[in-house]
């Protein structure tokens, strides 16, 4: 007999019950596991970049403020300002804008604060102003002759000055010719009576006659007194009487100006002047005059130093690599904050994050894994 046999040929091949669509399911999910690692990756790299871009500034804070001032300095002006910057800077916005009502509440202030320190009972005028500055300016002042001459005219042969005299002198004799005919009994009256005949007599009234005699006279005396300071007030008499002037005053306090002032807080005099240079400023800061002084002003100043560096610009108000050593420590500080700050962390990330997102970045990561 032959034995029938079966064979299982099924149980010689490998079992794979995945079909077509498993597959790619697979692949998908792999795939998508790979990005969320590699995201999970480029999101760590970045916060760790940026924590340590923030320590690395804060420890190169000083080296790089020193780095950067010796780099702007050997900088030309013109590589980066124009005399047209200049000119809208100081035009449109210095000039075009009023000063704010706090920045003048502060001046007010400080004037007030300046003024009436207590340390002015204590210090002398002489503290202020210097001997020979006091000499120079009256020398300047009395070796010009024609300007001299002007002072006095104004001071004593003005028209002004003679009708000032005249009504003084007038309401004196006036005030003691009534005091003494009212002492004088009849004498007075009968005087009166005379007083009156001859302003009718002569239809003229007798105060009016008196004042045009008085102010004719002393028209003529003014012009002479105007004269006689004029030929004998020489350079040095005048330079003299200056010097004399200050002597007399230089020991007093700088107090002494504030009786000059009325410090009443709600209207004194501090408010009237500061109120008064703000009324001359608006008027002038719009004004085609003062725009033309800038310019040329600007214009000057720009051709004289357009070549210069900055680090020359700044030694000319005394601004040098000393200055900004000392400065650097109080800087320090606010450089610190703003490097650790939340704003500056998120600038970073935001920048890190599209640095990761190019394609080529991405193609490092993707070939990586």
């Amino acid at each position: 007999m032959t034995a029938n046999t079966t064979i299982d040929t099924t149980s010689s091949k490998p079992t794979n019950n995945s079909t077509p669509d498993t597959l790619q399911g697979n692949s998908s999910g792999h795939n998508a596991n790979k990005e969320q690692l590699a995201d999970s990756s480029i999101h760590k790299l970045i916060e760790a970049q940026i924590e340590f871009t923030q320590q690395w500034l804060c420890q190169q804070a000083k080296p790089l403020v020193d780095d950067a001032w010796q780099w702007l300095g050997t900088q030309p002006m013109r590589q980066y300002i124009s005399c047209e910057d200049l000119q809208h800077l100081i035009n449109d916005w210095l000039l075009t804008q009023p000063m704010t009502e706090v920045m003048r509440t502060d001046i007010r202030a400080i004037l007030q604060t300046v003024i009436y320190h207590p340390v002015n009972d204590n210090v002398p005028l002489s503290e202020l102003v210097d001997e020979t500055q006091v000499q120079t300016l009256a020398n300047y002042i009395g070796s010009h002759q024609q300007q001299r001459n002007g002072l006095i005219h104004a001071l004593i042969g003005n028209d002004t000055f003679a009708d000032l005299l005249t009504q003084t002198l007038y309401h004196a004799i006036n005030d003691f010719m009534e005091s003494t005919l009212d002492k004088a009994g009849g004498v007075g009256k009968l005087m009166k009576m005379g007083r009156s005949s001859f302003e009718k007599a002569t239809n003229r009234n007798l105060d009016e006659k008196l004042q045009t005699y008085l102010h004719r006279n002393i028209k003529d005396l003014t012009n002479k007194a105007e004269a006689n300071a004029q030929a004998h007030l020489s350079n040095e008499e005048v330079s003299r009487l200056l010097v004399m002037g200050w002597a007399r005053i230089k020991d007093q306090p700088v107090s002494q100006l504030q009786t000059y002032l009325d410090n009443d807080p709600d209207n004194g005099s501090i408010q009237h002047i500061e109120a008064s240079v703000q009324q001359s400023y608006n008027r002038l800061r719009l004004s085609p005059y003062l725009r033309s002084l800038v310019a040329a002003s600007v214009e000057t100043w720009y051709d004289n130093h357009q070549g210069d560096t900055i680090a020359a610009l700044a030694a000319s108000v005394n601004i040098d690599e000393l200055a900004v050593s000392k400065l650097t420590p109080t800087l320090l500080p606010i450089i610190e904050d703003a490097i650790n700050s939340e704003w500056l962390s998120a600038h970073l990330r935001d920048m890190l994050q599209a640095f990761y997102e190019q394609p080529n970045i991405q193609q490092i990561f993707a070939t990586k894994d």
